[in-house]
């Protein structure tokens, strides 16, 4: 009799390990796909604030191009940088928000500026909105 408890106690105890190992596995997948689609955020809007800084010229004639407005040139850099400051700072909730959904109407923008001028630049905005929408959701359950 006892010799059946001591089995069942230690079958019990394996399944409760082998399913909190699948959940900390699990947890483990969803950082690295977090941080993983951040990182493409990152780079790509470091890429593009630093093209905005370094040659605002060019990218104000792109902007004249697709009927946007070229004064966004600079505010639009910076509010890049900041963006990215308030995701990965995690400062605070509402302003992680704020900086996400800004993020969500600059690459559909984007979209919309290279799709009009049809010159290819579509697919980064594709990638920067995939990473977006990863980083966004994944966000939410690691980093709450």
């Amino acid at each position: 009799m006892m010799k059946d408890f001591f089995l069942l106690a230690n079958v019990l105890a394996f399944i409760n390990l082998s399913i909190i190992t699948r959940n900390i596995h699990f947890m483990k997948i969803q950082q690295i796909g977090f941080y993983l689609a951040t990182a493409v955020l990152t780079a790509i809007m470091i890429y593009s604030a630093q093209m905005y800084l370094r040659s605002p010229e060019a990218i104000a004639g792109y902007f004249e191009s697709v009927n946007y407005p070229s004064y966004l040139v600079y505010p639009l850099a910076i509010a890049k940088i900041l963006g990215l400051v308030a995701i990965w700072g995690n400062f605070s909730k509402s302003l992680k928000e704020w900086a996400y959904a800004g993020f969500f109407f600059d690459v559909t923008l984007a979209f919309t500026a290279h799709m009009v001028a049809k010159d290819g630049g579509e697919l980064f905005s594709i990638i920067a909105f995939m990473a977006l929408m990863i980083s966004y959701f994944l966000g939410k359950q690691v980093r709450p």
